[in-house]
């Protein structure tokens, strides 16, 4: 179960350079503050969960179900909602603030984006396909091969072709925290995460690997 979860915004990659000299792939988020906006509880909605809020949004641009949210809770309007099932509820409040310094430099985290959409690929990109000879009396470069058994007159589940590829939701899992800045609200983590700048990400401990001191 999780026990950590914060929404944020993807500023960029950059590098750093360890005490060794070596330098550091790493991504610069924009984490929180983020906002209680509900508590599920098991009695009432069937399990236990944490809505939180990032991005304070002018109540005019909100939907009419949204506005009676904030209203019925009483919190200041946001524009993203997300929710997270967390092994321990009691804790928080509606209303509470969560920063980035529930973080620590050195654990383990599982961060969700969506990565960039690159439209209609074919197989080659898309699949890693090899293609066939270039050459003029070749009739087959970059095509998929053949699709069907001898026997089976239809294209089998699963198979490989070509068709819309990246716009999808992505976790990467046991990136490791590399500097939490609580004043200007920045995780800095080792890695690549999903998605161009500006996307919208989710962190939360990691399932696997917890804490590292390196």
């Amino acid at each position: 179960m999780l026990h950590k979860f914060i929404v944020g915004k993807k500023i960029g990659m950059a590098q750093i350079y360890s005490s060794e000299g070596k330098a550091v792939p790493v991504t610069v988020i924009e984490a929180g503050p983020c906002v209680v906006v509900q508590k599920k509880a098991q009695a009432t909605d069937g399990y236990g969960a944490l809505r939180l809020g990032f991005e304070a949004v002018k109540p005019q641009k909100l939907t009419s179900p949204e506005k009676g949210l904030f209203e019925k809770t009483k919190t200041q309007p946001v524009k993203v909602l997300r929710e997270a099932r967390l092994d321990d509820i009691e804790g928080y409040q509606v209303g509470q603030e969560i920063k980035c310094d529930i973080f620590k430099a050195g654990e383990y985290v599982d961060i969700t984006g969506t990565s960039r959409g690159k439209g209609f690929a074919g197989v080659v990109k898309r699949h890693g396909f090899h293609r066939g000879p270039m050459a003029h009396g070749s009739k087959y470069h970059r095509g998929p091969g053949s699709l069907q058994s001898r026997d089976a007159a239809r294209v089998f589940k699963g198979r490989k072709l070509p068709g819309r590829m990246g716009g999808t939701r992505i976790t990467v899992q046991k990136l490791r925290v590399v500097r939490v800045d609580p004043e200007n609200n920045i995780i800095i983590v080792r890695g690549a995460v999903p998605g161009a700048r500006g996307a919208l990400v989710t962190i939360k401990d990691t399932v696997k690997r917890k804490y590292s001191k390196a």
